[in-house]
């Protein structure tokens, strides 16, 4: 019997978001390898400071404009979403103990895409309007031409 579960079909709509989503766990990958490598703090965190510019704000803001609306500002799922994302912002732009932030972040961050992807996305695309997807659609969330982090420490 094959316990593996079965991949989600995401709503064309919704697929930047989710390939954006696959961007944040390689980071959690690539914090995880810079830690078991002993990489300095320093060269993961301007790599977080620069993933957190290119990447988690633009998503953030996507999401939180144009996505979470199309559930109550109230729903339990958005409540939650949002407060991690609070949290994860926290996270990302901490000064005072890098290490252990990074840590955390590294977790906590593919804890959240995975309750995005697994539970709020489904429950979205379940609710979700053809006129709100098209509209989602007509967006184009996918950022076309990002530029490649110039120190692959996890390598």
């Amino acid at each position: 019997m094959n316990d593996k579960p079965k991949p989600i079909k995401r709503h064309k709509a919704l697929q930047p978001l989710s390939r954006q989503h696959h961007f944040g766990l390689l980071f959690s990958w690539k914090i995880r390898k810079g830690f078991a490598q002993n990489t300095s703090i320093e060269r993961m965190q301007n790599f977080r400071d620069w993933f957190f510019k290119t990447e988690i704000l633009p998503h953030f803001e996507a999401e939180e404009k144009h996505i979470f609306p199309i559930l109550d500002k109230n729903h339990p799922l958005i409540l939650r979403a949002l407060k991690e994302h609070r949290r994860i912002k926290r996270l990302f732009t901490d000064t005072e103990n890098v290490e252990k932030s990074l840590s955390l972040l590294e977790e906590e961050l593919q804890a959240h895409i995975r309750f995005e992807e697994r539970i709020l996305f489904n429950e979205i695309q379940e609710i979700a309007t053809t006129k709100q997807l098209k509209k989602i659609d007509e967006l184009h969330l996918e950022v076309a031409d990002k530029p490649e982090y110039h120190d692959p420490f996890w390598v």
